[in-house]
């Protein structure tokens, strides 16, 4: 296992699905995680679990970004990780997309990312030292159907990841991306019209070339990579973790 010991990590979104995962997986290696996330009860269950601190409120508000920041500085004294996870999803198309759902998709899944990065970059360009992974997407790669807003949100974060990386590697700060495809996470079940059912997985497992879905831990560990020593020639990357679904 990799070592995090006395690493301080905030992970976004780590009250449920992907976001758990790494917040389980960094403290199980040693770092004191701060889970920020908006639900503020599953966000407790998780952090009683692996011993960490919460955060809860809305990050598409940058003063609670900031706030999360100043407060993680001030307990700890640094900040030396930071995991953007946290995401939503709208599904549908342009005509079935209102502006309120575009604007919303876009406030969590790309301002939230740069108000938080933002934060965290003014402090780990002081340290001369840190690393940011943030969430994309294979989606936000090769594009699908039926998620135009998810889509360009995931695009925009993959040249968010690349423009930051570039503007900041001489400051010691390494910024990647991991772009998960089919995971087995609440996400997966979200905005659907339709139960899923066993036989709804399947036919989305049928789509990759494993023919299974992935486990959230199994894109957590590529976050502890990324955000670990061992990936110390690395910046500016997007890491697919599909099961070879952008192979093709």
């Amino acid at each position: 296992m990799m070592d995090f010991i006395n690493k301080i990590a905030i992970v976004t979104g780590g009250a449920s699905g992907m976001g758990a995962a790494t917040a389980r997986e960094l403290a199980a290696a040693g770092a004191q995680v701060v889970i920020v996330d908006r639900n503020g009860a599953l966000a407790a269950e998780v952090a009683q679990e692996i011993g960490a601190e919460t955060a809860v409120g809305d990050i598409s508000d940058p003063d609670f970004c900031q706030q999360v920041v100043d407060e993680v500085v001030e307990r700890y004294g640094r900040l030396d990780i930071l995991v953007n996870a946290a995401g939503i999803i709208v599904r549908a198309d342009a005509l079935g997309t209102s502006n309120a759902q575009w604007q919303q998709v876009m406030n969590v899944n790309v301002s939230g990312i740069f108000y938080l990065s933002r934060a965290a970059v003014a402090v780990m360009k002081q340290q001369g030292k840190g690393v940011i992974v943030n969430f994309g997407s294979i989606w936000g790669g090769v594009g699908a159907a039926g998620v135009v807003a998810y889509c360009a949100s995931k695009g925009a974060v993959h040249q968010l990841t690349r423009a930051m990386a570039l503007d900041h590697v001489k400051d010691g700060i390494r910024i990647n991306a991991v772009c998960p495809g089919e995971v087995n996470t609440p996400m997966l079940a979200s905005e659907r019209s339709e139960p899923v059912t066993e036989e709804i997985l399947q036919r989305i497992a049928s789509t990759v070339p494993m023919e299974r879905l992935a486990d959230p831990v199994e894109i957590a560990r590529v976050v502890l990579f990324l955000a670990s020593d061992d990936a110390s020639y690395m910046t500016g990357a997007m890491v697919n973790v599909d099961a070879g679904y952008t192979a093709r």
